[in-house]
């Protein structure tokens, strides 16, 4: 056996770390960090959009070692990547920009906006919607396996994660703006003129772990009744 594997595998008994992440959820990172280096080539907003999925990449390397000390459901990483790819795609045309209209009028879906009522260019209320909707079952699960807590507690404590987290990005969002300049932090911010911008978005990754909480407590109620 080589030296290196040894070092491993020996690293890894000390660490009580798995011999390697599932080659599945190894395959759902890397397309997700080459997407996220893709949607920077030709992108129209090249001043802004690395500031938006550059990121992305240290936020998939973090996922990746993380899963090296603690393994998570493949469901869980699928989630995690879901967001990240919904982010991508709106992070390209810096959110206020995204043609999802083009997109729908290409394939022959009825207009989005007309369907929908929207007056705005919503990707960005999509993004926030899925934060919730995404990221407690990644959380969740990582609490009661990891830590042992009931799955009623986990649940809560997910939600609250998402809450704080979207409150947090917010606050980040404001403090970067201050330093960009003019143009550029509107474009950003992505606020298109609503006042009330920032507090529809942690409505909208409210109500995502809402209905994902929701959803997570009815398979257990589920299971436990059959």
């Amino acid at each position: 056996m080589e030296f290196r594997a040894v070092v491993q595998i020996r690293l890894g008994q000390i660490l009580n770390l798995p011999a390697a992440v599932p080659r599945v959820q190894v395959v759902l990172l890397a397309l997700t960090a080459a997407g996220a280096l893709l949607s920077l080539v030709d992108t129209p907003y090249p001043d802004l959009a690395p500031l938006q999925n550059l990121p992305t990449l240290a936020i998939v390397a973090g996922i990746g070692l993380s899963l090296r000390r603690w393994p998570m459901p493949t469901s869980a990483v699928v989630c995690a990547c879901l967001f990240l790819w919904l982010h991508t795609l709106g992070g390209r045309y810096i959110y206020s920009f995204v043609p999802y209209e083009d997109w729908a009028r290409s394939l022959g879906l009825p207009s989005p906006a007309r369907v929908l009522g929207l007056s705005r260019n919503s990707w960005d209320r999509l993004v926030h919607l899925s934060f919730g909707l995404c990221w407690v079952h990644p959380i969740s699960a990582w609490l009661t396996r990891h830590k042992r807590l009931s799955a009623r507690l986990a649940t809560y404590i997910a939600v609250e994660f998402v809450l704080a987290g979207s409150a947090l990005y917010e606050i980040f969002e404001w403090l970067l703006t201050i330093f960009m300049a003019g143009p550029n932090a509107a474009a950003y911010n992505g606020q298109q003129g609503d006042p009330w911008d920032a507090q529809k978005d942690m409505a909208m990754a409210g109500l995502g772990a809402v209905l994902a909480a929701l959803a997570l407590r009815l398979r257990g109620w589920r299971a436990t009744s059959r």
